[in-house]
């Protein structure tokens, strides 16, 4: 080999890079789901090197059940344990690949196919009280061009119950305006003042209502902040811009939520999902049936939904132990 010239890919990192492009071509995974597989390959291939294997035709049984173990025994980046469920999600992956490498007969056996990932144990979505989403909404200042696009930002998190990789791929033209619902006052029960396509994972396709505060802060921002915003970039369909005038990003969205959670003094972690959850907790709580909540949250199964459940069952169970004569 040439001095200065790049080495040569080894036969395992070759198989991991054409399972990662199946992923993204054939399988039209969303990148931020790529990054995540290629995360945990590349923990996989690191493992294996470490073992002196660097063929995919060499790898055994036992190696990819000593990786399970190591996985479960050896910190994640920020020093902690990794969590069962993270593991188990590692594990799928090695499966997926192995699967896909016998598939494409480069290899002849699939050594991963009896080793099952741990089962994760039940997590139930985080929520904040009614009156700490009311405080975070009201936390930015509206007088400004940025506190305009933050608070709605914020109220249509919680309107929508929307990913964050969502709301910061809506544009102008995916929020539209009842104006006739607006012209009719608070009198018409039947319709709401705006609705909002979103593209949720797999580029699915979804429209949503949206709600009369965070329709009123969406309106405000676009007419009053946008305009100045979007001067200074070159031009973007994008709702929510950043002082640049691009796009907003995942990371931005993510700090002016944080940003506005410390100061409404709310406890805890805050995140975009925070929202997400709060708004499904907060539906099912006031009597929103659960399959109406499966489609406004996008998911493919109401099970995925059905973790909410357990969250207003907590609540229902402690309203019921304080009021009920007999409860106690």
């Amino acid at each position: 080999m040439a001095d200065g010239a790049p080495a040569a890919p080894t036969p395992l990192k070759a198989a991991i890079e054409a399972y990662l492009n199946h992923l993204g071509i054939e399988r039209g995974l969303a990148a931020n789901t790529q990054a995540a597989y290629r995360r945990d390959l590349t923990r996989y291939r690191t493992y294996l090197a470490d073992q002196g294997v660097i063929d995919p035709r060499t790898i055994t049984k036992k190696h990819v059940r000593d990786f399970a173990v190591a996985c479960a025994e050896t910190p994640s980046a920020s020093g902690k344990p990794l969590s069962q469920r993270s593991i188990a999600r590692i594990i799928v992956g090695v499966r997926g690949a192995h699967k896909f490498w016998l598939r494409e007969n480069v290899t002849t056996i699939d050594p991963a196919a009896g080793v099952q990932p741990p089962t994760p144990g039940a997590r139930l979505p985080k929520a904040v009280p009614v009156e700490q989403v009311t405080r975070l909404l009201e936390a930015p200042d509206i007088t400004t061009e940025v506190g305009l696009r933050d608070r709605a930002i914020l109220e249509f998190l919680y309107s929508t119950g929307a990913r964050i990789s969502e709301v910061i791929n809506v544009d102008l033209d995916d929020v539209v305006f009842d104006r006739e619902s607006e012209n009719a006052g608070t009198e018409s029960t039947a319709s709401v003042p705006a609705v909002a396509r979103l593209f949720g994972k797999g580029n699915k396709e979804r429209v949503v209502p949206v709600g009369s505060y965070a329709a009123r802060a969406i309106e405000d921002y676009r007419v009053r902040s946008r305009p100045s915003l979007a001067s200074k970039g070159k031009g973007t369909p994008a709702l929510f811009l950043n002082a640049r005038g691009g796009r907003l990003t995942r990371q931005g969205a993510y700090l002016i939520l944080k940003k506005h959670a410390e100061r409404a003094k709310l406890p805890g972690e805050i995140s975009p999902h925070t929202l997400r959850h709060s708004f499904a907790t907060h539906l099912l709580e006031g009597g929103a049936d659960i399959r109406v909540v499966q489609e406004l949250l996008g998911h493919a199964s109401v099970t995925t939904t059905q973790v909410y459940t357990k969250v207003t069952a907590d609540t229902l169970r402690e309203v019921f132990a304080a009021h009920h004569p007999r409860a106690q």
